[in-house]
């Protein structure tokens, strides 16, 4: 199966997504927006890649106005029933159902890694004023803590934390640098919303079911280790956020 399947594969799974996966830091979130903001004007934003809403909801909260776009109807579908109001639009980051010069920022959750970067770069750029912004976060799992290192080991890596881990996003002309900051949080995670988690993620949801065995087998030896989880306690699941943005000229 090709990335680009594997990236319109979470519908099948848009309920579990919506349950395991965190939400975004609102510091992170308006870190992304701060070079665009204006005192006494609303933020016109697009959230691309929106899935169920994740990041919609957080910059809807910081007073944006913001439209929706995602390539799965699906997931679209429920994000409206999450995130009251926003429009949503069937398409993608290379191929934008939005006008030109119309947006003070582009912003993309757990997203940017699937895109064709050139091709993606020239399409947001369009849809941007001079001077808007592009956004990108990421929530990764902090491996630093040992059962979580080994929760991925159970799941296997993401397409996500092998470019955060190695060379980090890029963008293309006519943006420029990307700059970069982080945050570390917490996360409380019951074992039902742990197990959406590891369905959420394309590998898993495409998975066969003799791999699919293996993969749940593996999770329920972390489980097993982790005090309280099993027996129906919230944990702390750490996460780092990492956040870049990049000006169009």
């Amino acid at each position: 199966m090709t990335d680009r399947e594997k990236s319109t594969s979470f519908g099948q799974a848009a309920a579990a997504y919506e349950s395991g996966r965190p939400g975004y830091p609102a510091q992170a979130v308006s870190w992304l927006l701060e070079p665009v903001r204006e005192p006494g004007r609303a933020l016109r934003v697009a959230d691309v890649g929106a899935g169920t809403g994740k990041l919609t909801r957080t910059v809807v909260e910081l007073g944006a106005d913001v439209v929706a776009v995602d390539p799965d109807a699906d997931m679209l579908a429920a994000l409206r029933g999450s995130v009251r109001g926003v429009p949503t639009f069937v398409g993608r980051a290379e191929a934008l159902p939005l006008p030109d010069a119309g947006l003070d920022a582009v912003v993309m959750g757990q997203a940017w890694h699937w895109v064709d970067v050139e091709a993606a770069s020239v399409e947001v750029a369009r849809s941007l004023r001079s001077g808007g912004v592009l956004g990108l976060v990421w929530n990764i799992r902090d491996h630093e803590v040992e059962w979580v290192r080994r929760l991925t080991e159970a799941m296997g890596g993401s397409n996500a934390e092998t470019l955060l881990s190695t060379t980090g996003p890029r963008v293309a002309d006519p943006f420029g640098d990307l700059e970069h900051r982080a945050w570390r949080w917490e996360r409380p995670i019951t074992l039902p919303q742990l197990r959406d988690l590891v369905f959420s993620r394309s590998d898993v949801i495409t998975a066969g079911p003799e791999e699919r065995a293996r993969i749940d087998a593996a999770v329920d030896g972390v489980v097993a280790s982790v005090p309280g989880l099993a027996d129906g306690e919230a944990v702390p699941l750490p996460y780092v956020t990492h956040a870049f943005r990049a000006r169009r000229p």
